[in-house]
């Protein structure tokens, strides 16, 4: 009889925990929602109207006076041509590397997927490491063509350029899977009715690719149209630098310098859910798919004309050229001493690690040509506070966000999975998913004027601080506002890569589990979490990989107080370089801290899709393989050993 209370007692605490659980993830989703998502953004489009009492519309007629609208069109511009040009490059390279037979395709797709490992403000400094106006390759031309202007790498062209080759690695991800699942009976067949391999790859292989190829172009054209660190790099106005410079503007420098901040969000905002809902609407009507009884996996076309089979090869490495350039001259640059990466030109006796680690004395010559020195003119990325302090913030704020986003969504799937068919369940996710129509830089920019007023609920969350220091909440918690924009922009992807996950489980195991008197959260934590605890674990590291050199979020809230990796990498171009001493190696650290970026998001792809995406027969296999490979390099080392003992 003692027993059987203490088993109701457990049960009843469980419950209760449980409830207890249930009730704190349902204020902090309504906190999240609104506190977080809703009332920012609501204010953002109130300011458009509240900027001039007497006139709501003045804002308006301001902006689209004169040439104030420039921005928008020039994104406009940008995404349009995007469009185009990723594609036409973004297929040329899953073709040329998977349906084509194309010599030396493997070492070929390892060149295009680099822009994997290293994007944003690293690539782009990449590309302006040989294109500025001292780079390696405008030095080469101007010396083949004294004419040019050595800033030709700037504006439009110049961004279109490196977001081009920067923008096709979801080409590489995606549609590299598309050509994969496409059967090959489909393609035979086709040949054998006297199809030629052209005709072949337009009639039958890109009808099923359509899907695929639709959205790649709307997040493309997404891409474009919010695009910050090329555009900022490269001197072209686009809406997103534009909305962070009236930011920061004040009233005394130009009229309505907020407000048209708030507008130009807003019409970011608006093109974003027109494009997500054209593709909605598409994604609902019917389309071609490969299909047969028994699936073959495809094989490799031979491009039969031996002109177009040469111009395909030499099309093929040029793109090679391009794509790998960059990366090999900045490993290369990553190691050589400032002198060496002042003149561009390689010196093979001055291999150092000063990029990396350690400090030492520099010398320059001051405007009166007086050589003077300085004791530490020379730092290592991991010897210098500021690159040290960027890295240290980034990967604190970008750990906690992707965690923070992982929690959530496993929470609120989980609450989808145990609701299926009801309204409340599908109103969650919708809820969820409401980020993806909002663009990053409207969602910090809210974050930014809200919390940076005295408004109720600001007032509410400053608390004893307000009382104490007479400060706003803004000013003392941005870092917690730079987690939590973090968090709610990766909460739509998480949603979907995880979600995708919880298929995978049995119900009959949560019911066994009910069966034996499991409470919900007991299921949970124990039959649930440990199966879908890979699929979450990717997703961390997914998040964490893209927030950890993000740019255009922290830049947006523009503290002095979360100064982000990306940003010290931004600030170290605009800083004279060797002027009087100042900032002595500051393009050899640019160049080591993309060389750390790339060997840390290799490292977390590898664990992704290489580690982490092996079954366990996978797994089984290459343990045997790496037993055998050992045990015949001990037998050649032991055979060797009893020669010279024979000797």
């Amino acid at each position: 009889m003692v027993s059987y209370r203490s088993a109701a007692e457990e049960s009843a605490g469980m419950k209760l925990g449980s409830r207890l659980v249930k009730v704190f993830f349902i204020a902090f989703f309504v906190v999240l929602m609104l506190c977080f998502i809703i009332i920012p953004c609501i204010n953002t489009i109130g300011q458009i109207f509240t900027a001039d009492k007497s006139d709501p519309l003045s804002v308006i007629r301001f902006f689209l006076s004169g040439t104030k609208y420039k921005s928008v069109l020039n994104s406009l511009l940008l995404a349009v041509c995007l469009t185009v040009t990723v594609n036409v490059v973004g297929i040329s390279i899953v073709l040329l590397t998977e349906y084509f037979d194309i010599k030396g395709a493997k070492i070929l797709r390892l060149g295009y997927m680099t822009t994997l490992i290293y994007s944003g403000v690293a690539l782009v400094t990449g590309y302006m490491f040989l294109y500025n106006h001292d780079g390696m390759v405008t030095g080469f031309l101007v010396k083949i063509f004294p004419g040019l202007d050595k800033r030709w790498f700037t504006g439009f062209w110049a961004v279109l350029f490196t977001m081009t080759f920067a923008c096709t690695s979801n080409h590489a991800l995606f549609l590299r899977n598309g050509i994969r699942g496409i059967d090959y009976n489909t393609v035979e067949a086709a040949r054998n009715l006297g199809a030629k391999p052209f005709k072949v790859l337009f009639k039958v292989v890109f009808p099923t690719l359509l899907p695929t190829l639709f959205s790649l172009t709307v997040m493309t054209f997404i891409t474009g149209l919010c695009a910050m660190s090329s555009p900022t790099l490269l001197q072209y106005d686009t809406i997103n630098p534009e909305i962070v410079r009236l930011a920061g503007s004040s009233e005394a420098n130009e009229a309505y310098p907020q407000a048209r901040a708030a507008l130009l969000s807003v019409i970011l905002a608006l093109l974003t859910i027109v494009l997500l809902t054209i593709l909605s609407s598409y994604e609902r009507k019917g389309h071609y798919l490969s299909v047969s009884k028994t699936k073959a996996k495809l094989q490799k076309q031979k491009i039969t004309n031996p002109i177009a089979n040469v111009l395909a090869h030499i099309y093929a490495y040029a793109l090679f050229v391009i794509y790998m350039t960059p990366v090999v001259m900045i490993v290369l640059f990553a190691f050589q001493n400032w002198e060496a990466v002042r003149r561009k030109a390689i010196d093979w006796s001055s291999w150092t690690f000063i990029n990396f680690f350690g400090t030492q004395p520099s010398q320059y010559m001051d405007y009166k040509g007086r050589v003077k020195s300085v004791e530490n003119g020379i730092t290592g990325l991991f010897s210098n506070e500021k690159t040290l302090g960027g890295i240290r913030l980034s990967f604190i704020l970008s750990a906690i966000a992707a965690a923070l986003a992982c929690v959530i969504v496993v929470v609120v799937v989980n609450y989808i999975f145990k609701n299926k068919g009801k309204k409340r369940a599908t109103a969650l996710e919708y809820c969820m998913l409401l980020p993806w129509l909002l663009p990053t830089v409207l969602i910090c920019y809210s974050y930014r004027t809200f919390y940076n007023s005295d408004t109720w609920l600001s007032l509410g969350f400053a608390g004893h601080t307000l009382i104490e220091g007479n400060t706003n909440f803004y000013t003392q918690n941005v870092r917690l506002l730079i987690i939590m924009a973090y968090t709610v922009v990766k909460l739509p992807f998480a949603l979907r890569m995880i979600k995708a996950a919880f298929y995978a489980i049995d119900e009959e195991l949560e019911d066994a589990a009910r069966n034996l008197g499991a409470s919900g959260l007991v299921t949970f934590l124990r039959v649930k979490l440990p199966i879908v605890l890979p699929s979450v674990l990717a997703v961390f590291a997914l998040n964490f990989n893209s927030l950890f050199t993000e740019y255009d979020m922290s830049a947006t809230f523009q503290s002095p107080h979360a100064i982000s990796y990306a940003m010290v990498i931004q600030q170290g171009m605009n800083e004279p370089e060797g002027t009087y001493g100042l900032n002595m190696n500051a393009t050899g650290r640019r160049c080591a801290s993309t060389v750390f970026i790339m060997v840390l998001s290799g490292l977390i792809l590898y664990l992704v899709y290489g580690v982490g995406a092996r079954d366990l027969g996978d797994r089984l296999a290459l343990k045997e393989k790496r037993r055998k490979r050992l045990k015949k390099l001990t037998g050649i080392f032991s055979r060797k050993q009893k020669e010279q003992s024979a000797k």
